[in-house]
Order: C-alpha cells, then structure tokens, then sequence
C-alpha cells in the first residue's frame, strides 16, 4: 500500500469513529434521562471499572492497556458531561454547556 492508500484508510476509520462516538453519546444521553428520572447519580464507578477491565481483555494491541485506558476514559468522560448537562437542562440559566 502507498501512504495515501494508508491515510485514505485511516480517513476511513476516522469516519466511522466519528460516527460510532455520536452514537454512543446518543445513547448514554437515553442513560442520563433515565437517571435523572430514577434520581441516579451520573457517575458510576462500578460500570466504568467494568468497561476498562473489558476493554484490556478484549486488546489485541498494538495499543497497549494503558493507552486503552485513557482513551476510555476520554469517551466516557464525554459521555458523563452529556449526561450532566441532560440532568441539569432545566436547573439552570438555559445555557448550552456544550
């Protein structure tokens, strides 16, 4: 394969990330209402020590557990400011956190 053949893939990739990211923040926002509705809290840590543990079992690399690890950590932090801001939408001034 040429470089542009390889960026052409990654530009590919990164596309489908893009959409995959959307997605699931689509769906942790459905978690926040239902939260919000049951009076949870936003942050679980019991479920993300799950996702972080699954994710280095299931990584075949080359990325190493570590790296797998902060970049979970970044989506799900993502996710968690959405879910705030799903939570507190109402509470306050009608400003868009985002």
């Amino acid at each position: 394969m040429t470089i542009d053949q390889i960026r052409q893939e990654i530009d590919r990739l990164d596309s489908e990330l893009l959409r995959i990211f959307n997605r699931r923040a689509g769906l942790a926002l459905e978690i926040g209402a239902i939260k919000k509705d049951k009076g949870l809290p936003v942050y679980d840590p019991t479920r993300e020590k799950k996702i972080f543990e699954r994710m280095q079992r299931e990584n075949a690399g080359p990325l190493d557990n570590g790296a797998i690890v902060r970049l979970f950590e970044r989506v799900i932090d993502e996710s968690r400011r959405l879910e705030r801001i799903m939570t507190h939408r109402g509470e306050s001034d009608g400003r868009k956190e985002l």
